[in-house]
């Protein structure tokens, strides 16, 4: 039962419904560690009988531990595997979705029980999940190093691999290689991006989702000062053989001490209110231009692109204590100007949000800053350079004896996906859900399925003209809550933004 056979080999999975087969766990890429270890992904080994593909891969070096997701450990080294759930045998090729997952370029794994691929595969699709190379394995810089031996952006490079891995094998899962929509969340939105931008990925995957795009590229100055932070607390040298010489745990380690000084420091700049260490590289080779600058000079108009933002980014990073607490107007002023904000800019959140007190203030814009307005903007861009882009908001809230849960990140997903009733979704959506919530979940999965299917999600694409959104909302008359007046702000603004 669930069979399927692969250029490698042939895997065997499970059915989790009547209708839909899953088979996790499978290699499309060597192991990048010992010595693949800062290198492009090299071709998996191919196995002999059926491979049992019941279970998760291992997830990528990291620290985080993430509810109903495997833990990393130091003996995982099979990590470069992907995720298939299908409703084949069936006639015909079906439309595939390959989900990217998000988690600041640093955590996070396929396995996380949001994005299980069982309800959008009943709805007509098949879904493919991956894990990639997070932190500095799979985006930090090597100094010194040529770029054929230990490339920038090796998380990218995987997720290319993953990409050619579908389009030579998931035919036999009732797939259509030529109907590939690549689809993302937060740093999985810009990895989309990103993608759309790259000579490497052109022609693997014909439309992209992009849910809460994280904004900010670094450059390789920025690439290799990061570097030197993490050899110094790993106490190595910021070369290749010194990098080498360090374990992936004390790479990690090291990432999270240097996290840690600059949260205890408020001097520390901008990486001070939500430390970032990690972003895809402006190399020139892998990753040759931003993706606002890619779309702006046309070079993704042929792929259609449904983005979609919450209106309330950034309550989510604060709810779980990974954002500075910003209460008085003294650090309101000193975040606008480590961040070189626009004048004006705090002063117009402050007239659009009357009587909100400063953290609300602060939440705002750096949701914006980081999330909202780059949405808006590769919204903007794919259309004025000719290419079909269809925009969205998610603005669902939910009332409590002892709150209101926010239209926050991440929040969307569970919708998108089908997934309401696990305790994970739980926290994000404010407890058990609504009827109400189970119709939201069941029109943006057809948004995302009518889309993968035929490049239309059910609203009209914007033009240069007109930048009209869906709001994802259960009230009755649903409104777009950012206002004209809060876009007109950030019209000074430059972006995408560089962390200094």
């Amino acid at each position: 039962m669930g069979t399927f056979k692969t250029k490698n080999g042939p895997v065997q999975g499970f059915r989790v419904s009547t209708e839909v087969v899953a088979v996790l766990g499978i290699p499309y890429a060597a192991p990048p560690f010992g010595a693949a270890r800062f290198r492009g992904p090299l071709p998996a080994q191919a196995w002999t009988g059926v491979r049992d593909c019941t279970v998760f891969g291992p997830v990528a070096p990291q620290s985080a531990e993430l509810p109903g997701a495997p833990v990393w450990s130091p003996a995982d080294e099979d990590i470069l595997t992907l995720n298939v759930w299908t409703t084949a045998p069936k006639v015909g090729r079906l439309p595939v979705l390959v989900w990217i997952h998000g988690g600041a370029y640093t955590f996070g794994s396929s396995a996380q029980p949001d994005f299980d691929g069982t309800a959008l595969a009943r709805a007509g699709l098949v879904v493919v999940t991956l894990n990639y190379r997070l932190g500095f394995e799979g985006f930090g810089h090597i100094p010194g190093a040529e770029a054929t031996d230990y490339p920038d952006n090796r998380g990218l490079l995987d997720q290319v691999a993953a990409l050619c891995w579908v389009r030579e094998n998931i035919t036999a899962f009732g797939g259509d290689p030529g109907n590939v929509t690549l689809a993302g969340q937060s740093s999985g939105a810009a990895s989309v991006a990103c993608l759309m931008v790259m000579d490497r990925a052109r022609g693997l995957f014909h439309r992209a989702i992009a849910h809460s795009a994280a904004s900010p590229c670094y450059t390789l100055d920025i690439a290799a000062a990061t570097t030197r932070e993490i050899a110094s607390a790993a106490g190595c040298s910021a070369t290749p053989e010194g990098l080498i010489s360090a374990a992936p745990q004390a790479l990690v380690l090291a990432t999270d001490k240097v996290v840690d000084a600059y949260r205890r420091d408020p001097a520390s700049g901008s990486r001070h209110y939500d430390p970032g260490l990690y972003a895809p590289v402006l190399d020139g080779n892998v990753l040759p231009t931003d993706p606002l600058t890619g779309m702006a000079a046309g070079a993704t108009r042929g792929v259609d692109l449904l983005v979609c933002h919450t209106t309330e980014e950034y309550w989510l990073l604060d709810a779980v204590g990974s954002s500075a607490k910003i209460t008085t107007e003294e650090q309101l002023a000193l975040f606008a100007q480590d961040f070189n904000l626009p004048a004006g800019l705090v002063a117009g959140y402050r007239a659009a949000m009357p009587h909100s007190p400063v953290l609300d203030i602060y939440l705002a814009v750096f949701g914006d800053l980081l999330f909202g307005e780059y949405s808006n903007r590769l919204t903007e861009q794919h259309a004025q350079a000719g290419g079909r882009a269809f925009l969205s908001r998610f603005d669902r809230r939910r009332t409590r004896p002892n709150g209101t849960v926010r239209a926050w990140h991440n929040a969307d997903i569970p919708f998108a996906f089908g997934n309401l009733d696990s305790e994970y979704v739980a926290f994000l959506i404010g407890g058990a859900p609504t009827h109400a919530d189970h119709e939201l979940a069941r029109h943006m999965m057809r948004a995302w399925t009518d889309f993968a299917t035929t490049g239309n999600p059910g609203w009209p694409p914007i033009t240069n003209s007109t930048a009209q959104a869906r709001i994802w909302s259960t009230d009755d008359v649903p409104t777009d809550s950012q206002s004209a007046a809060v876009r007109a702000l950030w019209g000074k603004a430059k972006f995408p933004v560089l962390c200094p």
